[in-house]
């Protein structure tokens, strides 16, 4: 039995659920994925999968092995892009997994200029608000913004993210700067639903449910509701930075908000580096700590020449 082979399919077999979908992904026979299964299970001793008519759900055992099998597996392509060179000079695949607007408007340009610098290094950035699992997803690094679980992941703190009420200079001057967040109950607000878990907008010493007039699935869809005029919403501070600097948006209730949310590089934190996730570290870290420091908003007194 080639075991290492025989490892590759069980964790086929794990991610994608069942066997069939399994051979489909390796494009081999369904027998043979089954077989290789039934081969580890007999070496071993033990059942490795609950086996039902649609799924295959790992056993208390079978989990454990799974991921011995991961981390054997990885450490065998570590050595393998160590002998073949990839740890001499930058060259490969590099996924990156970031949010949306902030990646569109921050580590893209980044990821630019390292193309122009690294000719041999290829990216593909996956740009996405949910959370990204990076090794079962094979992804390199991700940015998050927000407090990280604890993990066995390395992170690198790039700076801090303010949560901020924002609307326009229009609608504040017909309806008044709210001078407490209790009044977003009954002011006209615009939730973004991705950021507002179950409609709640929390601040330092109160959680609201705000009067929501129009509810969006994207932060670009509620920043351009309340430059309409719409009325209040809530976004995180660099994704209304141009907005504020044009004059478009103010920010109002500053003294109320929560502490700002970290804003983080992730990755596995393997022994020894790809050179590529290495190389970026070392370029990329510093521009974006550049860029989320020039991205946090000075707190805004709105009352200031605008009419209650």
């Amino acid at each position: 039995m080639d075991r290492l082979e025989a490892m590759s399919i069980l964790l086929t077999v794990c991610e994608t659920g069942s066997l069939s979908a399994a051979g489909r992904r390796l494009n081999v026979p369904l027998a043979t994925v089954s077989r290789k299964v039934s081969e580890l299970e007999a070496h071993l001793g033990t059942r490795l999968f609950n086996r039902s008519s649609r799924r295959f759900t790992p056993t208390d055992a079978g989990l454990g092995y799974i991921a011995a099998c991961r981390r054997i597996l990885d450490d065998v392509e570590e050595a393998e892009r160590v002998a073949s060179g990839e740890f001499r000079s930058p060259r490969g695949d590099l996924i990156i997994t970031a949010p949306i607007v902030f990646g569109r408007l921050h580590l893209l340009p980044v990821a630019i200029d390292f193309l122009r610098t690294y000719p041999d290094v290829d990216i593909r950035i996956v740009f996405g608000d949910q959370m990204v699992d990076l090794l079962e997803d094979h992804v390199d690094l991700a940015l998050r913004i927000g407090a990280l679980p604890d993990s066995g992941l390395v992170a690198i703190r790039l700076g801090t993210i303010r949560h901020v009420v924002c609307a326009s200079p229009a609608y504040l001057a017909d309806h008044g700067v709210p001078g407490d967040p209790t009044e977003l109950e009954t002011r006209a607000c615009v939730a973004f639903q991705t950021l507002t878990a179950g409609g709640l907008w929390k601040f330092n010493e109160a959680t609201i449910a705000p009067r929501a007039r129009l509810v969006v699935t994207t932060a670009e869809a509620a920043i351009a509701a309340a430059i309409a005029g719409v009325g209040l919403t809530r976004v995180l501070s660099y994704q209304i930075e141009e907005a504020v600097r044009a004059g478009a948006l103010v920010t109002v209730l500053d003294r109320f908000e929560p502490a700002p949310s970290p804003v983080s590089l992730v990755h596995a934190g393997e022994k020894l580096l790809p050179l590529k996730l290495r190389a970026f570290l070392d370029f990329a870290t510093p521009k974006l700590k550049a860029r989320v420091a020039a991205a946090a908003l000075p707190a805004a007194d709105a009352e200031k020449g605008i009419s209650p």
